[in-house]
């Protein structure tokens, strides 16, 4: 592969402070006049994802975009965008703009909409920013400039539930924090740099190159939702409004994943983890985050806590796949970052609706709720389906190349992890489709909504015709659009995100 080439532009700087900018201006505007801070948010989702885009003819043609900027910072400031940060960075715009669409509808009527908007939109710059950053302190800025706001958006509904998870949340992220912060000062005592882009920072294997290791292992762990550090997580994503938990599972978390892509390729290097064999500590917890997060999630009866446990076991699956260091692997890892976050984004925005719409979070009242909800409920399954892996959606591609990776490192046992993850998927979201469309014990009462059920007679049976009370346009666009995403890439001889996976695993494995 042809050695990256610099293209020296602001655009990365303008990318993330547009959003930075925006939330202050929302939350000001917003005091007098609320449309115009709504759609304020919608246009600027909408311009950092054309921005984001904007990079692609540097991209196409092997090139990094670079931005350094002079500041009084100790170690400088600095953004370096090559094709898995432009791939990951404008995933983030383009599902922050859904997102932020959703919300015109879905926050209506809600308390405390000022303050959800700024914090928003405040978050998506921390995201682009920790996916875009070029060197590990400003990794480290837009880390925290994410993941702190994020508590606001926990804690949005300030009960006592969102209260103790925000309070979780915040505990933990500010452990791992301390965490990063001693790798990062470490790594610059190893190396006398933090630069990302380069191959091998460390290179010798000392007490404190573990350490070193095993603290970035820590931090990005707890953010991405590893086992045993995820006890945040499925007490943070139920009690958050429905966009920002799609958020939060769909991009969030994932830049605790791409941080830990970056510190094994680059801080360490494919050579020295393989001599020292230090990955292995991750493809264990990777294969127990797989279980445990998939096993726990049957036992969920709240959609949106069975949905966060989901989370975790995908989640497994990326750390699996950077961890088992062959190409193929690496390009089902990176392409599972785009399959699990438009599929897992478009599930949470689907439990919205139905818990909108309905007021009912078991699923074990989801009787008849597929006709009540028809698109709704076939978003989810679409949606469902691609992370259970079923062919040819988004992601079977991804386990598919997750498991010939597997076998490609000698290590064909892990390809069964992927096989029990599909499995347990199934487990836990097909009774949820079968119950939606196909089960008729639906009780004679009303939904919340107050929607009449008619008796009709059928076959000598006698059932439950459903008025549909689907949800609005703005509501149900972003979703379908994300199903849509979830089949359309597959399907294309074109897969454009698969493409950008294979040319990151080449880059990542040089």
């Amino acid at each position: 592969m042809q050695q990256a080439f610099e293209f020296p532009t602001a655009m990365p700087a303008l990318i993330v402070l547009i959003p930075m900018v925006g939330a202050v201006l929302a939350y000001w505007v917003g005091l007098r006049w609320e449309s115009v801070r709504n759609w304020l948010c919608v246009l600027v989702a909408g311009a950092s994802l054309v921005l984001c885009l904007s990079m692609y003819p540097f991209i196409r043609e092997g090139g990094v975009v670079v931005t350094r900027l002079p500041v009084l910072l100790p170690l400088g400031l600095s953004f370096r965008v090559d094709v898995l940060g432009y791939l990951l960075s404008s995933l983030t715009a383009a599902i922050w703009l859904l997102a932020t669409f959703y919300s015109l509808d879905y926050m209506k009527g809600e308390h405390g909409v000022n303050r959800y908007y700024a914090f928003l939109t405040l978050t998506l710059s921390g995201a682009l920013g920790t996916f875009m950053a070029g060197d590990l302190f400003t990794f480290f800025l837009f880390f925290e400039l994410m993941s702190l706001p994020a508590a606001v958006l926990v804690i949005h509904e300030e009960t006592r539930e969102a209260v103790q998870a925000a309070l979780k949340y915040l505990f933990m992220t500010i452990g791992g924090s301390l965490f990063f912060f001693f790798s990062l000062v470490a790594t610059y005592q190893l190396s006398g740099s933090v630069a990302l882009g380069t191959k091998g920072l460390i290179t010798v294997a000392t007490p404190l190159s573990f350490l070193t290791f095993a603290g970035f292992l820590i931090s990005l762990g707890v953010k991405a939702g590893m086992v045993p550090l995820h006890m945040w997580l499925p007490d943070a994503h139920p009690v958050a409004p429905s966009p920002a938990s799609a958020l939060l599972s769909g991009i969030m978390i994932k830049t605790g994943a791409y941080g830990m892509l970056r510190v094994m390729y680059e801080v360490y290097g494919l050579e020295f983890l393989q001599r020292t064999g230090w990955n292995s500590v991750l493809l264990t917890l990777s294969v127990i985050t797989i279980l445990m997060g998939s096993a726990v999630a049957i036992t969920q009866f709240d959609l949106k806590r069975r949905l966060a446990y989901s989370s975790i076991g995908q989640m497994g699956c990326i750390l699996l796949g950077m961890s088992l260091m062959s190409e193929r692997a690496l390009t089902g890892d990176v392409f599972h970052f785009f399959a699990d976050a438009v599929a897992k984004s478009c599930l949470f925005l689907c439990a919205g609706v139905i818990l909108k719409r309905t007021g009912k979070r078991d699923i074990r009242q989801f009787a008849g709720i597929g006709h009540l909800l028809p698109v709704t409920m076939a978003c989810f399954t679409v949606s469902a389906l691609t992370l259970v892996g079923i062919p040819p959606l988004n992601g079977f591609v991804s386990k598919w190349q997750l498991s010939l990776g597997a076998f490609d490192a000698g290590m064909p046992a892990y390809a069964l992890a992927l096989l029990a993850s599909s499995m347990l998927n199934a487990a836990y979201y097909l009774p949820i489709v079968l119950t939606a469309f196909f089960d008729r014990s639906v009780q004679k009462e009303a939904p919340a909504v107050g929607v009449a059920l008619n008796p009709i007679v059928k076959k000598g049976a006698i059932g439950w015709q459903l008025g549909s009370i689907e949800a609005s346009a703005i509501m149900l666009v972003p979703m379908v659009l994300l199903a849509l995403s979830c089949a359309v890439f597959a399907l294309s001889p074109q897969n454009w995100p698969l493409r950008l996976a294979e040319m990151a695993a080449r880059l990542l494995m040089q």
